[in-house]
């Protein structure tokens, strides 16, 4: 796969590179949050249809999220986030979304900077850079779909323009999945209270009694697969729910630091991540699931020490050595139970910060410092309690990871 980064101007137009004189393109927009099993449905489908065409296969992705981008705004009389504003509410970066789309065996992804001048564009004219200058003979779109200025490029008028001009097709994939779900207005993360992955609290019940849930959580109906309900189910600790949406173990990425080392002295050291965190934390609490060593964060200015490719450059896109390294039988992989939380037990002042930290179910003395690492979540195990003593700690993490080998095998 080769990847462009594309920059708006101040008008908010883009060069759109040319990516051959007489091959079309089979093409999709969004930005694609979470990659989950919508998602992997509509890039599936632009790959099969460019290999039956003959043409390009190609995801314009969005960074940053359109979200961020209109909450911002909106806060702030119409400013863009600057570079760098960190997106807590993103449930994957950029990379892995770039990895999985790589995967599915895609040609090109052109990531384009989101921001505000480019969002007034009309969905008429963006698609009609999207045929002149890519090429477009087919997009594909998932069924809710909405883009340009206002949104007003939704499916049903994308479909009356390719039927108008007849330079396009427009193929709608189905990526509803199960269905709709209801979501509250607005919703905060809730610790679950009791051991045990959580369940759904609208299981079994009653229409009648859905309804009055719905109403006093102001909930709003949403599709099952989609972002707003993994990122939901994430903050209520409902692990297993959300990875099965996803298709995959909902992760988190950062660099290993230095800790207050306190798990060390008692027989449990942790690898502790930055809190410049990539992927979104779920809700606070002790989790069963996997940490991958991801190797030492580059050091010759590279890109993965944070530099950016040139603004329209091609590039080939390698995620070989992240792939081999997350695969079920790396030996850079290892059961890991997960703390999220401010450590109540050492927690004297009750102000600490939030901390990310993955105890690797090994017999090998790990040393990630200075590492990216990987975390990823396979179910929640329980709350955040504090205990009375170190000594009682130990005891719960002994049982914590004997749940954990069981959940993770």
């Amino acid at each position: 796969m080769k990847t462009i980064t594309l920059t708006p101007d101040a008008s908010g137009m883009v060069d759109w590179p040319t990516l051959s004189n007489d091959k079309k393109s089979v093409v999709t927009i969004g930005s694609f949050d979470g990659m989950h099993q919508g998602h992997q449905a509509v890039i599936r489908r632009v790959a099969e249809l460019a290999e039956q065409e003959q043409a390009f296969s190609v995801v314009v992705l969005f960074d940053p999220r359109p979200a961020l981008v209109h909450a911002y705004a909106a806060k702030h009389d119409g400013q863009e986030p600057p570079a760098g504003t960190p997106d807590t509410q993103a449930l994957t970066s950029v990379d892995e979304r770039l990895r999985a789309i790589d995967a599915i065996g895609v040609d090109y992804t052109l990531i384009v900077r989101y921001t505000m001048a480019f969002a007034a564009k009309s969905y008429r004219f963006f698609l009609g850079q999207m045929v002149g200058k890519l090429g477009m003979r087919t997009l594909v779109l998932g069924s809710d779909a909405a883009m340009g200025a206002n949104r007003a490029g939704n499916v049903k008028a994308i479909e009356n323009l390719a039927l108008a001009t007849g330079v396009f097709q427009l193929e709608v994939v189905d990526d509803f999945g199960p269905g709709l779900t209801r979501v509250p207005v607005n919703a905060k993360p809730v610790m679950p209270s009791e051991p045990g992955e959580p369940s759904d609290p609208l299981e079994g019940a009653s229409k009648a009694e859905r309804r009055a849930w719905s109403k006093k959580h102001q909930a709003k109906e949403v599709r099952t697969w989609s972002s707003t309900n993994v990122r939901y189910l994430l903050s209520q600790g409902r692990i297993k729910n959300a990875d099965a949406i996803l298709g995959h173990a909902h992760a988190v990425e950062g660099t290993v630091v230095h800790g207050e080392e306190r798990g060390r002295t008692i027989g449990f050291p942790t690898a502790n991540l930055s809190e410049n965190v990539a992927g979104y934390l779920p809700v606070d609490g002790v989790y069963a699931g996997w940490l991958v060593d991801l190797g030492e964060k580059s050091a010759d200015g590279g890109e993965e020490a944070g530099e950016k490719p040139a603004d329209g450059v091609s590039q080939q896109y390698d995620a070989s050595s992240v792939n081999a390294r997350v695969a079920m039988q790396s030996p850079h992989r290892w059961p890991a139970a997960i703390s999220i939380g401010t450590k109540p037990t050492f927690n004297e002042d009750g102000d600490a910060e939030r901390v990310v930290e993955a105890y690797a179910i090994t017999d090998d003395w790990l040393d990630l410092y200075g590492h990216q690492a990987r975390v990823e979540f396979a179910g929640f195990l329980r709350p955040q309690i504090k205990f009375d003593s170190a000594d009682d700690l130990v005891v719960e993490l002994k049982r914590n990871v004997e749940e954990t080998k069981r959940l993770a095998a």
